[in-house]
């Protein structure tokens, strides 16, 4: 594994000796790699991979062998078995997969690329304001290399946080967003073992519950054709308002040593981002939490409903995760601190009950029809009474909101949201 690129001098910082030919070659090496590929974006996600590699090589990344594939891929079908008799969504899962933490950094990157990128971007284009505007003529093409700069402080960062979450999460959707590939269930036998001896439970049943999890996931989003882009949408919307502490990145910068690689993937980014206390940033992270709450929610609702018997620690396996879901771990911790948003539903326990009031009301076929339309799904609101929900009848006619379904989120031809009563 390379070096950890680094940046140039800066304030506070030491640079390389001039009298250690050696040293000064390295340094030159290391700086050329780092600007090798300037103008790809806000995100240095090469050096992203890179950090997070080196870190999984450092606390160990288990190979998948035959036999963990071939109970994974047991699992997610006996788990699909389950599911039919308690939801009305057929099965979503087009492809049964074990991933290595490698393998879900990897094959999650591009739903990261989406979520970061745009919050990186604010970031880099900070940095570049620090520079005097009077200085900015005469640095001309070199200012450049603040934005490359930027990248690398924020891909270095990213790196660390993939690699923290990589060493946690139990599934693609673990942390309730689409990550992977639409239609690819993936279970992480490693990290399966690891939460399973946490929790004192048998693995094969902490891995049929994760699959069951998973199953669930994989039937939500691939029946309901907004689904994913209304989360990731909420998500960006989210995004937008997040301002950057111009203060905070010249402090996080003074920090960097360019004779210490480690130093920037050590810099802590904490306190440059923060959310914008307005009504609208107030709504759109409301937004986020209620679709995030409401997700989870219903996969926890059918996959306890679908075990019920069947799985002897289904109670216990039941209360871990929406413990683990509502308090988030380590690794969700981090990414929070570093791009201001909490990936976790506040109000899991609400949305379960409002859940299973719903499915006592309606049935199975009336609980999942709400997910034909966004604006059919119960709101904030009614989490406070679940019940006044359940035996409520939509006023909604649903042929008239067929034309929406198809492309509810906002877009060239549609530029408002239809779940955002604002808009």
């Amino acid at each position: 594994m390379p070096d950890i690129p680094f940046g140039f001098s800066l304030p506070g910082a030491q640079p390389p000796d001039p009298s250690d030919p050696q040293q000064m070659q390295q340094f030159m090496a290391q700086l050329q790699q780092m600007f090798a590929a300037p103008g790809s974006g806000p995100v240095n996600w090469d050096l992203a991979r890179q950090v997070a590699a080196s870190q999984l090589s450092a606390s160990g990344d288990p190979a998948v062998n035959m036999h963990e594939r071939h109970q994974v891929e047991e699992a997610l079908r006996l788990a699909d078995l389950w599911l039919d008799p308690v939801c009305a969504l057929p099965s979503g899962i087009h492809k049964a997969v074990a991933w290595n933490r490698n393998e879900w950094i990897y094959n999650t990157l591009d739903v990261w690329k989406k979520l970061c990128e745009p919050i990186a971007g604010r970031m880099v284009g900070a940095m570049g304001d620090l520079v005097p505007e009077e200085a900015r003529a005469q640095l001309g093409p070199m200012q450049s290399m603040v934005a490359t700069l930027g990248g690398a402080l924020f891909g270095g960062q990213l790196g660390q946080a993939f690699g923290q979450l990589a060493a946690e999460v139990l599934s693609a959707g673990d942390i309730g967003l689409p990550l992977g590939p639409a239609g690819t269930a993936a279970l992480i036998p490693a990290n399966i073992k690891a939460y399973g001896e946490g929790l004192e439970l048998p693995e094969d049943q902490v891995r049929l519950y994760v699959a069951l999890r998973e199953a669930a996931h994989q039937r939500l989003f691939g029946h309901v054709p907004w689904l994913r882009a209304h989360v990731l949408n909420a998500v960006e919307t989210y995004a937008t308002g997040i301002t950057v502490n111009r203060e905070a990145i010249e402090e996080a910068m003074s920090r960097v040593d360019p004779t210490d690689p480690e130093s920037m993937q050590a810099m802590a980014l904490e306190g440059i981002f923060t959310p914008e206390d307005t009504p609208q940033q107030k709504a759109s992270l409301a937004r986020l939490e209620t679709a995030l709450a409401l997700v989870e929610g219903w996969v926890g609702h059918v996959v306890d409903d679908a075990a019920g018997d069947r799985l002897p620690s289904v109670s216990a396996l039941g209360e871990a995760f929406r413990r683990r879901r509502a308090a988030g771990g380590p690794a969700e911790q981090t990414f929070a601190a570093l791009v201001g948003l909490e990936l976790r539903p506040r109000r899991l326990r609400e949305a379960g009950a409002l859940w299973t009031a719903v499915t006592e009301h309606r049935g199975i076929q009336g609980r999942d029809s709400l997910w034909d339309h966004p604006d059919l799904l119960p709101t904030d609101e009614d989490f406070a009474q679940p019940d006044v929900f359940a035996r409520s009848q939509s006023d909604w006619d649903i042929s008239e909101l067929d034309g929406l379904a198809s492309n509810p989120e906002p877009g060239p031809d549609n530029p408002a949201d239809p779940s955002d009563p604002e808009k």
